[in-house]
């Protein structure tokens, strides 16, 4: 039963660990996309997929002004990263 148990908790920390963050804001005060994804390509990203993650940040995953491959999650309010892996 112990296994079990300690079995389900590793799951759920697990579980967290690959979560990216959470962006509380309400929807009505969201950055426009087609706004944020013209200001993000100004700084010299290029991006190759756009969502909102289950965080509720805007993600993308694409490559940065150098060339290299990045996921980050911004915060939809100001646009601001919040997380890059």
């Amino acid at each position: 039963m112990k296994s079990v148990v300690l079995s389900a908790l590793l799951l759920a920390v697990a579980g967290a660990a690959v979560a990216g963050p959470a962006c509380n804001a309400p929807k009505e005060k969201w950055m426009p996309e087609a706004a944020f994804k013209k200001d993000v390509e100004a700084q010299g990203y290029q991006i190759k997929t756009f969502k909102v993650s289950k965080g509720q940040c805007y993600e993308i995953y694409g490559t940065d002004k150098s060339g290299k491959k990045v996921e980050i999650y911004f915060d939809p309010v100001s646009g601001k990263p919040v997380e890059q892996k």
